[in-house]
């Protein structure tokens, strides 16, 4: 039963209960991480409420009307299995095909692909979180950061994933207390990217972006080196042709599959294979 509990749209005044949220089912991000998604979908965030209380979440990030990702989809573990998941994905298609979006995706953890699934999400490709710690290396000193390179990055990203994802992106180089790491050629011709942000439990690795496995490694060992010491996720996008032997040649350890879902048209953005690691589950 649901009697009571009303889907409304999230604002920050519900941060700390989205916070408790994401502690309860251990997952990685952090106030900041939150506030992010609020400021950039603030009409596209839903919570499922109960006298007032948070017991669940779900998010959405929107590219254009070509592609949106949702996230976040967070139930409280005393309010399972009631239907809460499915009223919450719910009010965001409902939102999303409201605006015109033509192809949604996610990233499903096991126990929601059957949920997502039941609601004609299908299968499209497969992600694997890494952990591991940051590894002693080359600190790898790039190119001034600054308007000309990040214009750069944008647009190597948009080509890359297959949608503008340039706010999202501005957020993370804005919050990261690392800078990004570039790799060019000898004519300054970009040739990937790599970001990290910090997590509750470990630096987030993502997005890393690439032409090419030797580029996509070294900004991997660029930024583990960065790194050094901290604990580091990062979520394997398995379409960019590079073997997972890699990883753990780095000294990273699988620690589960996500499955890359989709709704609606088939787009690449997301499966493309300069796409190495994830910005996040929760926006592709």
């Amino acid at each position: 039963m649901t009697d009571g509990i009303g889907i409304e749209l999230l604002d920050e005044g519900y941060l700390p209960e989205a916070l408790r949220l994401t502690e309860q089912s251990r997952w990685n991000q952090t106030e900041r991480d939150w506030r992010r998604l609020l400021q950039l979908r603030p009409w596209g965030c839903f919570g499922a409420v109960l006298d007032g209380h948070l017991i669940g979440t779900v998010t959405t990030v929107v590219y254009g009307t070509e592609l949106a990702w949702i996230g976040m989809m967070l139930v409280d573990p005393d309010y399972r299995r009631r239907g809460l998941g499915t009223r919450l994905m719910r009010a965001a298609l409902e939102h999303l095909q409201r605006i015109g979006v033509k192809s949604i995706k996610l990233d499903a953890t096991p126990a929601g692909r059957p949920l997502y699934e039941s609601l004609g999400f299908r299968p499209e490709g497969l992600i694997e979180r890494w952990e591991g710690r940051g590894q002693p290396g080359v600190k790898k000193k790039g190119p001034a950061w600054g308007e000309r390179l990040c214009l750069a990055v944008y647009a190597f990203d948009r080509l890359a994933f297959g949608a503008d994802r340039s706010p999202i992106l501005a957020s993370l180089i804005t919050d990261s207390p690392v800078a990004p790491l570039v790799a060019m050629t000898p004519e300054g011709q970009l040739q990937g990217f790599a970001l990290t942000r910090p997590g509750r439990q470990a630096f987030y690795i993502g997005p890393v972006a690439a032409r090419g496995r030797e580029t996509a490694l070294a900004l991997l060992d660029g930024m583990l080196g960065r790194l050094r010491g901290e604990n580091v996720y990062l979520d394997f996008n398995t379409s960019f042709g590079l073997d997972s032997s890699a990883l753990a040649d780095r000294g990273l350890v699988k620690q589960r599959d996500l499955t890359q879902m989709a709704f609606g048209p088939e787009s690449p953005a997301g499966i493309s294979d300069r796409i190495m690691g994830l910005a996040g589950p929760e926006m592709g």
